[in-house]
Order: structure tokens, then sequence, then C-alpha cells
């Protein structure tokens, strides 16, 4: 292998799970879709409820929303006032993006802790769903997986900003802007 197949190689890793989270967040949000139409038209058509299906849709919804936190993290999704941040020194800017990742990372793991203590209790007590035969804390390991998945990739966002590869904690709404309306004009460019 020569050096410079080896970057590539390295690359595949981050593309492959990064894909495989999208992939999954699609997936809930499919299910979820199809379960609730499933449901819409059983009612209104047939006159008959599927009893399982809205307590299956909250349980895909959380783990839509607790997958979803980590996700906007990693492609700079949430929103942040950056009013302040703007007037600093990049360096300086820098370091508080950097503590902020770091406290973000103290975030979430209490939340973390306090959500494996919470599903442990819930496995203990072995409640089981009220429509569907599952124990309640089958659903609810996506508090703990979530959050994981979020003290991940502030940690990811902490090692791009130490290192300088980042500049800001989160994305630049400015800047995509811009980006998204470049790349709209090429491809209409394009199709003339």
């Amino acid at each position: 292998m020569t050096t410079g197949e080896q970057p590539a190689a390295k690359a595949a890793k981050p593309r492959l799970s990064e894909r495989l989270e999208e992939g999954l967040i699609a997936f809930l949000l499919t299910i979820m879709t199809l379960v609730t139409f499933m449901q819409v038209v059983a009612r209104y058509v047939f006159n008959y409820s599927f009893v399982w299906a809205l307590e299956l849709v909250t349980f895909l919804f959380g783990g839509l929303i607790f997958l979803g936190i980590a996700y906007g993290v990693r492609v700079g999704a949430h929103i942040g006032v950056d009013a302040l941040v703007r007037t600093l020194s990049p360096r300086t800017a820098r370091i508080v993006g950097m503590l902020a990742a770091a406290l973000c990372m103290v975030y979430a793991a209490i939340v973390f802790v306090g959500s494996w203590t919470y599903v442990a209790k819930m496995y203990e007590i072995g409640i089981v769903a009220q429509d569907m035969p599952i124990p309640q804390w089958v659903p609810r390991l996506v508090l703990p997986i979530g959050f994981a998945l979020v003290f991940f990739r502030f940690g990811q966002v902490l090692l791009r900003l130490a290192s300088g590869r980042e500049a800001h904690l989160l994305g630049d709404e400015a800047e995509d802007a811009l980006r998204h309306l470049s790349d709209e004009n090429e491809s209409a460019g394009g199709k003339r």
C-alpha cells in the first residue's frame, strides 16, 4: 500500500459509521411514517385500530430524537448564538469553543449516567410496555446510547478545535447559506 492510499482507507471508516447513523435515523423515520399511515388507513377505511401503533411510534420518535441530537452535532445543525464569539480574536474564539465543547461533554456525561441509572431501575422493576409485550427498559436504552453518541460527537468537535482543523463550535450559518446559494447557481447554470 502506498502512502497516498492510507488516508483514503482511514477516511472510509468514518464514512461507514456516518452512513450507518444516517441510515438508522432514516429507518426510524420511515417506520414511524409507515406505522402512522397504516393506522390512519385502518382507522378511517376499515374502522379498525392497531392498539400498539401509538406506543411504537412514540418509542421510535424517542429514538429519532436522541440519535438526531448526536447527528445534529456531527453536521453542525444545532442553532447557536455566536454574536459575542465573532467579536473575539480567532485564537480566543477557538479557546471559547473548546471550553464550550468540553462543557457539552460534561453535560452529556451527566445525562448519560442519569439515563443509565434510570434504564437499570426500569430493568430491575421489570415493567412491560402498556400496549406492546416488551420490557420498558428496551426502548429507553436509546437515552444512554444517544447521550454516549453526543459525548463522542462533542469529543470529535473538541479534537478538531484543538488541532485547528475547525474554528467554530457550531456551523457558520452565513457561510453555509452562501455555499448553498453558490451550489444552486452552479446547478442552474449546468441545466441551461
